[in-house]
């Protein structure tokens, strides 16, 4: 048994990984946050100062933390810098020795006109780790099917469509053919990935996981199957998403409260960019699927599921 420590434990990845720890039973789970949720918790939860790294490092020293789990959003500056923080704490703290960085989704891409601003905060954070004698990894994912089954699935992420809107029946497939395989993940899943990844006794730099391997235009098509409706699909072209654009689709406009449309804009056409040059894919070989054959995962289509005589009611 072990300490573990999940930094955003409050958020959506995190909570799941507390969750995975929990039902795991063979650790003790700290969570760390800018603030204590009202209610009750899955785990303790520690209001931090992300900008103090003598306090991270106490709690951490004081809560005998063995590995820290970032679950920190890295889009924003303020995350990027909290991040840094905790790597710093981590680095100082006696009984640490092991984290896992918040990248939780693909590889930042090398060619230059496929990176996305964030990025490099992503970055950042593994030119740390690698100044410090902790042992890190990195977990790529692919991209969440949670929000393909979202609102009728069992999740803790928020809402956020790309290429294919469900409630709708609109697709806006990234390039000409939507056939290009990318990895889908079940955050249920994560959670049951990272809990092993602590079992092994090395960490690559980068470890990766995935639920499913299948195209969008699968995606479509499962959509359609459990629907049992037609989809209006269209293409965005890569001349279109290297300009920064992509089809709106009509559940674009409940997201721009929280990400003004410019800004979604550019995000879902660097997603179909990274999609149209199997970015978002991640193999079995080497993979903790590989590792750890005795984990079942979700497939797609038990997510989409839940959308079974939904859509009647909607239309």
């Amino acid at each position: 048994m072990v300490f573990i420590a999940v930094v955003g434990g409050t958020g959506g990845v995190g909570k799941t990984l507390v969750d995975a720890f929990n039902a795991d039973g063979k650790h003790e789970v700290i969570v760390l946050s800018r603030k204590v949720p009202e209610g009750k918790n899955a785990a303790p939860v520690f209001a931090v100062d992300y900008a103090n790294v003598s306090q991270l490092t106490k709690i951490l020293d004081e809560n005998k933390v063995h590995t820290v789990i970032s679950a920190l959003t890295m889009v924003y500056p303020a995350s990027a810098q909290a991040e840094l923080n905790m790597i710093a704490a981590a680095a100082a703290s006696i009984p640490t020795k092991r984290f896992i960085a918040s990248n939780w989704a693909t590889p930042s891409p090398v060619v230059p006109s496929l990176r996305l601003p964030f990025n490099v905060y992503r970055e950042q954070s593994i030119a740390a780790l690698r100044k410090t004698s902790l042992e890190w990894t990195q977990i790529y994912n692919g991209f969440y099917i949670d929000y393909y089954g979202m609102p009728h699935v069992d999740t803790y992420l928020s809402p956020f469509v790309f290429a294919i809107d469900i409630p709708n029946k609109m697709a806006a497939l990234p390039g000409p053919t939507g056939d290009e395989i990318a990895s889908f993940t079940y955050t249920k899943d994560l959670g049951k990935f990272v809990v092993k990844a602590l079992t092994l006794d090395k960490w690559e730099e980068a470890l990766w996981c995935f639920s499913e391997n299948a195209s969008f235009k699968d995606l479509v098509k499962i959509a359609e199957e459990v629907t049992g409706s037609k989809f209006n699909v269209t293409h965005d072209d890569v001349a279109k998403m290297k300009r920064g654009e992509v089809t709106e689709l009509p559940s674009h406009l409940e997201l721009y409260p929280y990400i003004p449309k410019p800004m979604l804009q550019g995000i879902l056409a660097g997603f179909g960019l990274w999609s149209v040059n199997g970015l978002h894919y991640v193999p079995r070989e080497g993979s903790l699927n590989a590792k750890f054959p005795d984990i079942t995962t979700t497939p797609i289509k038990e997510v989409l599921d839940a959308w079974k005589g939904k859509l009647a009611v909607l239309t």
